[in-house]
């Protein structure tokens, strides 16, 4: 090994792995979430989505937000499994400034879409490396993708990790921290999956 690649193997070996567990088991329900509102923000999400309100969606992720769907079954470990998607907040930034070029082909001229969100579940509590507790919910899907070359439907399971933050206003937001869609069928070929599931 040369001294150059020395330190950047060790700088590599010491960066932190990107934890789809959380920091810690899942506990209770903490205090303080409501059915409601936990409701009305997954609807927002997959509206914003469904509408390419690609800057209000992306706006919904935290700093260290992860946003998974495996491939080939649930998904136990993206880092030695192959994954359709697996972003870290970097790489969603990244992807929503390449759909915001137009110059998305797999999206020329954009999908129609709409979901139905749905057997929504206050799952419990996830530690979160920041030292918080993190809501994780579970909700089943539908999508109904409308594009030139026909229709596609997409159904499957949602976990998301949800959090409150200090918003622009100094006011608590809730943001979501870890989105993992585990597709019904994703042990199959999968068609192009241009859109944000």
């Amino acid at each position: 090994m040369t001294e150059t690649a020395a330190p950047l193997a060790a700088s590599a070996a010491t960066t932190a792995r990107p934890s789809t567990e959380g920091a810690g088991p899942l506990g209770p329900v903490p205090d303080g979430w409501t059915r409601a509102e936990v409701e009305d923000f997954l609807y927002r999400e997959a509206r914003l989505a469904d509408e390419n309100e690609y800057d209000a969606w992306e706006a919904l992720w935290t700093d260290d937000a992860l946003y998974w769907v495996p491939a080939g079954g649930p998904g136990t470990d993206p880092l030695s499994e192959v994954s359709i998607i697996f972003d870290n907040r970097n790489r969603i930034a990244t992807r929503m400034k390449q759909v915001r070029t137009g110059k998305r082909y797999a999206q020329a001229p954009p999908s129609h879409l709409r979901r139905v969100v749905g057997n929504v579940e206050l799952l419990g509590g996830r530690p979160n490396h920041a030292g918080g507790v993190d809501l994780e919910v579970g909700a089943n899907f539908l999508a109904v993708e409308s594009k030139p070359r026909g229709n596609e439907l997409w159904a499957g399971r949602t976990t998301y990790r949800l959090r409150r933050q200090p918003g622009p206003d100094g006011a608590a937001e809730i943001r979501l921290a870890f989105k993992k869609v585990v597709l019904v069928d994703n042990d199959k070929p999968v068609p192009t999956l241009a859109f944000l599931v």
